[in-house]
C-alpha cells in the first residue's frame, strides 16, 4: 500500500526474518523455490471468490526494500552484521504467475505461484497474504452485494467502521467487487475512485432546528444535496421539512439530489417516503437507506419492493463480516529443482508439489464447468481427477480450455499494464455472467469442480510414498 512504502521492509512477521537469516549463514538464501498461494475454505458459505489485490501487491514490490531506519530497528533486535548486509542490499528479482485480478477463483487452486530466491520469497510471504486475502475478501463481499442489487446505486460507507487502515484497501476492493462509489476521500484520491457524501445527525442537531440545518446544508451544497431525515421523526419532520428545501431548490434552479433513511423500518418508511415525494412531484429525489445493510438485508428490501435507489454499506462491508478473514495460505512447492510436499493427518490439507497452472474449462455457450490443475508443462488434459478421492474424476472431452495462468511479474519487474478498480469491476461482471446461477445462490450453492491432473495426482502421490518410506524427497 503507498501508505506504508517508506516501511515494506519491516512489514512482515519475525519469523520471516529468522528464517531468512538462517538460510543466509547456512548458504541456502539463494536456493531457487517456488510457493503457491491459495485457499481452501469460500467465505460467506458461498460458491466463489473474487480475486483482488494484485495490482498493490506488484506495485509494491519495487518498494519491498530496507532503509537505514529498518537496519537501525533491526540491529536493536540483535540480528547480526551479515544478515543487516544483506538487508541493505534487499531487492526483489524473483518472478510471479498470477490469475488475472478480478477473476472468479476457488479453494486449492494455485491462484498465485512465486518463483526466485528463498529468501526473497520468504519476505514476500506476509505482505502477499495480508494484501491478497483481504482484499479478495472484501471483493467478494462486495459482490454478493452487486448480484441481488442488480441496477442500484452501491456506495461503500465503512471507514469510520474498518480496521484501521484496511479501510484503504476495502474502498478499493468494494469498487472491485461491484460497488460505484466511495466516501473514503484518500482511497479516492489514491484510486481514482468517485467519492460521495451525505451528511451526519450531528449537523442538524448542531442547529436549532431542522428546517434551518437542511437549509444552510443545501445553500452550501445546492447541486448534490442529499439530507438525512431521521434524526427526530421521519414522516412528521425529517420529509416536510425536506419537502420544503426541495422547492426552495427548485426556484433557485437547483435539484434535491436525494433522502437518506438511516434507521426504523427501511422498507416501510421508504415507501411512505417515494409516496409523498411523487405527490409533490419530486419524482426526482433519490431515497438513500444505510444502517447495518448486507447482502441479505438488501435482498430482503428488493423482495419487498421498496423503492430505493441507493444503498449505503458500512460496518458489513469492509470487515467482511461475518466472516473476519480469508484463509489463504503460502506454501512451498519447489525448492532446490525439487518438488516439495507438505503431508498432514488431514488429507485436505496435503499440498499440491510443483509448478503448476490453472485450466479453465467453458462450454460452447461460455459458462464455465470445471478448473483442472496440472503441471506447468502440461498440454493437453482430457480427464481431471477429484484433489482428495482419487477413485471420482470427470471427463474434460468437448470442453473449451484456456490457461488461467500468466507471468504478471518477471525478475522483480511488472509485465503486465495495472489498471483501474473500475475495468478490474468490469472484469468480475463478465466472470460473474459466465458462472451459472447454482454458484451463486445464498443458500446451498452448487459446490463448483476443482481437479488435478493425472500426472500430478502421481507425482503427489510418489512424494508421499517417498516420506512414508523415509527416503530422501
Amino acid at each position: 500500500m503507498k501508505v506504508l512504502k517508506d516501511y515494506l521492509g519491516l512489514y512482515t512477521d519475525m519469523y520471516q526474518l529468522s528464517m531468512m537469516d538462517t538460510y543466509l549463514k547456512e548458504g541456502k538464501h539463494n536456493c531457487i523455490a517456488s510457493f503457491d498461494y491459495f485457499f481452501r475454505k469460500i467465505p460467506y458459505e458461498g460458491g466463489y471468490v473474487v480475486f483482488s489485490g494484485l495490482s498493490e501487491l506488484l506495485e509494491s514490490l519495487s518498494e519491498l526494500k530496507f532503509g537505514k531506519e529498518d537496519i537501525d530497528y533491526l540491529h536493536k533486535q540483535k540480528f547480526d552484521s551479515n544478515f543487516l548486509d544483506y538487508l541493505k542490499g534487499f531487492s526483489f528479482t524473483g518472478n510471479i504467475y498470477s490469475v488475472e485480478e478480478g477473476t472468479v477463483v476457488f479453494p486449492n487452486e494455485p491462484i498465485v505461484t512465486v518463483e526466485g530466491k528463498l529468501s526473497e520469497l520468504q519476505l514476500l510471504e506476509t505482505y502477499l497474504l495480508n494484501t491478497l486475502n483481504f482484499n479478495s475478501l472484501i471483493s467478494t463481499k462486495a459482490a454478493r452485494m452487486r448480484l441481488i442489487a442488480k441496477d442500484k446505486i452501491l456506495s461503500d460507507f465503512g471507514l469510520r467502521r474498518a480496521q484501521g487502515f484496511g479501510g484503504l484497501q476495502a474502498s478499493r476492493a468494494a469498487i472491485i467487487g461491484g460497488f460505484d462509489s466511495t466516501s473514503n476521500v484518500l482511497s479516492a484520491k489514491l484510486f481514482d475512485l468517485i467519492p460521495v457524501g451525505t451528511m451526519a445527525h450531528s449537523f442538524i442537531q448542531s442547529y436549532d432546528d431542522e428546517l434551518t440545518a437542511f437549509r444552510k446544508y443545501a445553500k452550501s451544497n445546492p447541486d448534490k444535496t442529499v439530507l438525512l431525515i431521521d434524526t427526530y421523526n421521519t414522516l412528521e419532520s425529517g420529509l416536510p421539512n425536506a419537502i420544503i428545501v426541495a422547492k426552495e431548490l427548485e426556484e433557485a434552479g437547483y435539484r434535491l439530489r436525494g433522502i437518506r433513511l438511516d434507521s426504523g423500518d427501511l422498507a416501510y418508511l421508504a415507501k411512505a417516503v417515494r409516496k409523498k415525494l411523487d405527490e409533490e412531484g419530486l419524482s426526482y429525489v433519490e431515497i438513500v437507506v444505510s444502517n447495518q445493510l448486507d447482502e441479505r438485508v438488501i435482498k430482503s428490501l428488493l423482495e419487498q419492493q421498496a423503492p430505493i435507489d441507493i444503498f449505503g454499506v458500512g460496518t458489513n462491508l469492509v470487515t467482511g463480516n461475518p466472516d473476519s478473514a480469508l484463509d489463504g495460505v503460502f506454501k512451498l512447492s519447489m525448492c532446490n529443482n525439487k518438488p516439495r510436499l507438505k503431508i498432514s493427518e488431514n488429507i485436505k490439507k496435503v499440498t499440491l508439489p510443483g509448478l503448476k497452472k490453472i485450466i479453465r474449462y467453458t462450454d460452447d455457450n461460455g459458462f464455465i464447468q470445471a478448473d483442472a490443475i496440472a503441471l506447468k508443462d502440461e498440454e493437453y488434459i482430457n480427464k481431471m481427477y477429484h484433489q482428495f478421492d482419487k477413485e471420482k474424476s470427470k471427463s474434460l472431452t468437448g470442453l473449451n480450455e484456456n490457461n488461467l495462468t500468466r507471468l504478471v511479474a518477471e525478475k522483480g519487474s511488472i509485465k503486465i499494464r495495472i489498471e483501474s478498480a473500475e475495468i478490474i469491476r468490469e472484469k468480475v461482471k463478465d466472470n460473474l455472467s459466465k458462472l451459472p446461477e447454482e454458484y451463486k445462490r445464498f443458500e446451498f450453492p452448487h459446490i463448483y469442480k476443482v481437479g488435478i491432473s493425472e500426472k500430478l495426482m502421481k507425482l503427489r502421490e510418489e512424494l508421499k510414498n517417498n516420506f512414508t518410506n523415509n527416503k530422501q524427497i
